[in-house]
């Protein structure tokens, strides 16, 4: 079983929330991060930092060698930068140092979801979720264990702990942050990711735009 998560993104956002209750329930979070302040409030809260950028390959060995060949990756690398070099980065350096296991977060939208995006959203994020697709079929192709999350609009508050995974079906909505960090914990637990593809949204969250 997983007792150390290696994460991609924990300085912010659901990376941020994802680290935080990771350690509450009791994982060896390891990260790499981008700058010595962020790196300081990591490692005052336990978490073991490698300060660089995910791009440098000499990092990534760095932070997978020192996780060990029984951690789970967990990239929630994303925004409008979708950061494709560094998820080939991480999945790469991953496969040469032994890790077996990877969580990627990325969107709705990916992948075969491309058609449901309406031509707005296409237009606004478009292109970021294209490269979140490359990142999705890289880590596809490669000899990982995985499992995709691509979650709806994210929102910070509270968790519901209403969201849930979706497959096989068009789906729309929104999910917490927090919701998001707890369903890609549970994926941890699990004793193998079966190389799955999931949509997470809270069905009964409602934003008024």
């Amino acid at each position: 079983m997983t007792t150390s998560l290696l994460i991609f993104g924990a300085s912010r956002g659901t990376g941020e929330a994802l680290t935080k209750q990771a350690l509450i329930q009791g994982y060896h979070c390891y990260a790499v991060v981008r700058n010595l302040v962020t790196a300081a409030k990591l490692t005052a809260l336990g978490v073991t930092t490698f300060v660089g950028d995910a791009n440098d390959p000499i990092i990534v060995e760095r932070a997978c060698q020192a996780a060990g060949v029984g951690c789970t990756i967990i990239s929630t690398l994303g925004g409008e930068k979708a950061n494709y070099q560094a998820q080939i980065n991480i999945i790469n350096q991953a496969e040469k140092s032994g890790i077996k296991r990877m969580i990627l977060v990325t969107s709705l939208g990916c992948g075969d979801s491309w058609p449901t995006l309406s031509e707005r959203a296409k237009a606004a994020f478009g292109f970021a979720v294209r490269e979140k697709t490359l990142s999705e079929v890289w880590l596809q192709t490669s000899s990982l264990d995985y499992a995709i999350l691509r979650p709806g609009g994210l929102l910070d508050g509270e968790p519901t702990h209403n969201a849930e995974y979706v497959q096989g079906k068009e789906v729309h909505g929104y999910i917490r942050r927090q919701d998001l960090a707890l369903l890609i914990l549970e994926q941890v637990n699990q004793r193998s990711l079966n190389k799955q593809i999931y949509a997470v949204v809270d069905p009964f969250l409602v934003v008024d735009r």
